[in-house]
């Protein structure tokens, strides 16, 4: 019995590794190909997120400890929280201080602000 649960969880730990992998691939392959700015940041944050969370939960799942899988858990509740508001707010950065969509983006949904003078 005890080793027909180890097979399943090497089975498990081994297909959260591939999709982690792919993920993590996909993430880095479209940081490479997509036109501009914004839409390498939303690979990054999309697929990258993904990709590192299956990779953190193959290892708190290999490690075959109820404390390390639950850290693993919150860590990849963590990514999933942060990543994207972390690029939301780097991403509008950008388009503040002026970085130009690409020629293939259709339209600019976020007006440009107005700089305050004065008060900070």
């Amino acid at each position: 019995m005890a080793d027909d649960v180890d097979m399943l969880t090497a089975i498990a730990v081994s297909v959260l590794l591939v999709l982690g992998s792919l993920f993590s691939l996909l993430a880095a392959l479209g940081i490479l190909r997509f036109p501009d700015l914004y839409t390498r940041m939303h690979a990054a944050s999309k697929a990258g997120t993904i990709g590192s969370g299956l990779l953190l939960l193959a290892a708190g799942l290999h490690a075959l400890d109820g404390a390390i899988l639950l850290r693993a858990l919150a860590g990849f509740a963590f990514f999933v929280l942060t990543a994207p508001i972390s690029a939301h707010l780097l991403a509008k950065a950008a388009h503040q201080a002026g970085y130009k969509l690409s020629n293939l983006s259709v339209t600019d949904q976020l007006p440009q602000s107005k700089q305050k003078s004065g008060n900070i």
